[in-house]
């Protein structure tokens, strides 16, 4: 065991060594023996008792493909507008894979999880930042925080304290008391606030945009999970006078005995919800989970059992009725990949997503590639009140659209990138109200330094450079491949006959057949088309027909060893084969043969035309390889060899 160990740090040693060096050089041109053994590694598949053999194979076919591969850069093929496009083309298919941390997937997924096992119950002091004019007011708003932390220092009751404190205007009647909240409920700024308060705690003061924040955690309990019900909504119209609620309550009523003496729910649902939404759906709501609705809407349908119907009751939004469906418990088990996957999905739409990017801002400064430049923000607001909604520039006349913000990389952003960004997204979710210019600017460096960023991706991701540059010269080696053999062997039908006759003799059938060979997509379709040949062999295409897309036919002159479902026997005029199935993809093949031929005999030009193409490549691409490596001359470090061998 001991020697083993040992064995695999040495081995470990070894590569970090050779990982470093180049391990042969062609004309001026260096390869690095870290990005052979990567190619080695992903393309070979040998045991390790033939590693060193293997190693050696591989890399003489590295080393022509690198001296292909070289001839087309220095040919200017990077450049042809095809290639550009294809690189182009996959550089948006495969970019959004490496926009992400995975590291934050995976933690925010796990963080998801554990949270979701249980419910937090939640009061909430907020105290706004912001006058009633929605104009920044940090002084009144420090005074207000100041008086209530001292409060609850002292040991206040936290709602009482709320009721009167707090700018929520539901603190007046709820007391603060948002009820059991769950992973997912609030934005996710202030999750992490609420899972990171103990039991019988409340918070420190937390600033957000909007103004402070402190939470108390009153409770805790398992999580329940979430319940499906359909319901009636009798909704309040905006303005209704206690009178006219009255009426509403005693339709409720009414309604609510004639489905207890057996009407049906969702005909009423129909013909009285003024849930237009749900009421589509014969009142069904999607899946609610704890602290999506009103606290008073939670606590009566849960409740409630699988099936049973509630009373009517009273919410802000009217009278409702609800029946019960079922209820889905909380998942426990990390393993379950559904549960999994359900909580990656809601990750990507969260809020929370966007702390997955914030790697990327920190790799662009790590980096030194981000730098301010120095300006007055009082003159850039003023000159964006003007340029944006005509106000006068007064400071703002100190700058002009061509001044320069900051720099990133080698690319300088300047008040008109500003401008630009700021006319599109000046406006909050609610289409409605602005938001502060330094919002905005936050939002602005951090989208710059996200384009940045994935305009120089290759820069800052290893394997992202790695796919990128495999495909560049996979793509180079096609199309160089393509002019120097492919096409040659194609169009040159003269050297393909003049070969042909040269080699004559080497172009002879062996053992061989007419035969119909059919190629079936699954084992089934294989086995009936089989049943159906047998019974009647001179109408196979009727047959293969009837099959449809599941079966193709090829029929030509084999050899024995290419007859599918022969299996060493000898065949016959008229013969159908036993099945042969793939093992991998469960695709099977069997064969209807015609005529048999048991002595070898000639191949005529036409008959032996692909294997003497196949002849005429190789000796196109050998006497290419001589001529590339005049070119590039090839030296091979024997030493890094020999470590990478060892």
């Amino acid at each position: 065991m001991k020697k083993n160990w040992l064995t695999a740090i040495l081995i470990s040693f070894a590569l970090v060594n050779v990982n470093s060096q180049t391990l042969f050089t062609y004309g001026k041109y260096k390869a690095d023996a870290k990005e052979f053994l990567r190619a080695f590694n992903k393309n070979n598949q040998q045991p390790a008792a033939n590693k060193s053999r293997a190693i050696k194979e591989y890399l003489d076919l590295y080393i022509n493909s690198r001296l292909k591969i070289r001839e087309a850069y220095d040919r200017g093929y990077d450049t042809l507008p095809n290639i550009k496009n294809e690189i182009e083309n996959l550089r948006s298919q495969v970019i959004e894979n490496y926009m992400s941390d995975p590291a934050a997937i995976s933690r925010l997924t796990k963080e998801a999880f554990k949270r979701s096992l249980k419910d937090i119950h939640v009061a909430h002091i907020f105290i706004s930042s912001k006058n009633a004019s929605g104009n920044p007011d940090t002084a009144a708003g420090g005074k207000k925080l100041n008086e209530v932390t001292k409060r609850l220092a002292r040991g206040d009751d936290f709602l009482k304290v709320a009721q009167q404190f707090s700018d929520d205007p539901a603190a007046k009647i709820n007391r603060g008391d948002l009820n059991f909240i769950t992973v997912f409920t609030l934005p996710y700024e202030l999750e992490n606030v609420v899972y990171s308060t103990a039991p019988g705690k409340f918070s420190k003061p937390y600033l957000s945009k909007a103004g402070y924040h402190i939470f108390k955690n009153l409770g805790e309990r398992k999580a329940l999970g979430t319940i499906k019900v359909q319901q009636i909504l009798l909704a309040f119209p905006p303005g209704m006078q206690e009178t006219a609620k009255k009426s509403i309550q005693q339709l409720a009523d009414s309604l609510h005995r004639r489905i207890q003496a057996g009407d049906s729910f969702a005909k009423l649902v129909s013909s009285y919800s003024n849930d237009y939404v749900s009421a589509a759906s014969d009142g069904n709501i999607p899946e609610i989970s704890v602290g999506q609705y009103d606290p008073s809407f939670e606590k009566a349908i849960w409740s409630l059992k699988d099936g049973s119907v509630s009373k009517p009751f009273e919410t802000d939004y009217g009278y409702h009725i609800v029946k019960r469906i079922s209820a889905k418990p909380v998942v426990t088990s990390a393993a379950d990949k559904a549960n999994t996957e359900e909580l990656q999905q809601k990750i990507m739409t969260d809020d929370r997503w966007k702390t997955a990017k914030d790697f990327i801002y920190d790799r662009v400064k790590k980096k030194g590639l981000f730098q301010k430049s120095a300006y007055n923000e009082s003159a850039l607001w003023a000159l964006s009140d003007s340029l944006l909604d005509s106000k006068p520039a007064g400071i703002g006349k100190t700058m002009n659209t061509s001044s320069a913000l900051f720099r990133i990389g080698d690319s300088t952003v300047r008040v008109m990138e500003w401008i630009g960004y700021a006319q599109m997204n000046r406006f909050k979710a609610d289409r409605a109200t602005l938001k502060a210019y330094p919002d905005i600017m936050d939002e602005f460096v951090k989208n710059s330094m996200y384009q940045y960023y994935r305009m120089h991706l290759e820069d800052f991701n290893e394997d992202f450079r790695n796919q990128m540059n495999e495909f560049r010269d996979g793509n180079l080696f096609f199309e160089i491949m393509q002019q120097e053999v492919w096409n040659k062997t194609q169009n040159d039908s003269t050297a393909l006959l003049a070969l042909y006759e040269k080699n004559k003799t080497q172009y002879n059938w062996k053992q061989s057949a007419d035969a119909v060979i059919f190629f079936c997509s699954d084992e089934a379709a294989a086995k009936n088309l089989h049943i159906q040949m047998k019974k009647d062999p001179v109408n196979w295409r009727s047959a293969v027909e009837a099959v449809g897309e599941k079966v193709v036919a090829d029929s030509a002159r084999y050899e024995w060893s290419q007859i599918p479902g022969i299996e060493g026997k000898t065949p016959v005029d008229g013969m159908i084969t036993g099945l042969s199935v793939n093992p991998t993809d469960k695709t099977a093949s069997f064969s209807l043969i015609s005529k048999v031929y048991k002595q070898p005999s000639p191949r005529s030009f036409n008959e032996a035309k692909g294997l003497v193409m196949n002849d005429y490549q190789t000796i196109l691409e050998q006497e290419w390889i001589k001529a590339l490596k005049k070119n590039y001359p090839v030296v091979v470090d024997q030493k890094v060899l020999a470590q990478i061998l060892k």
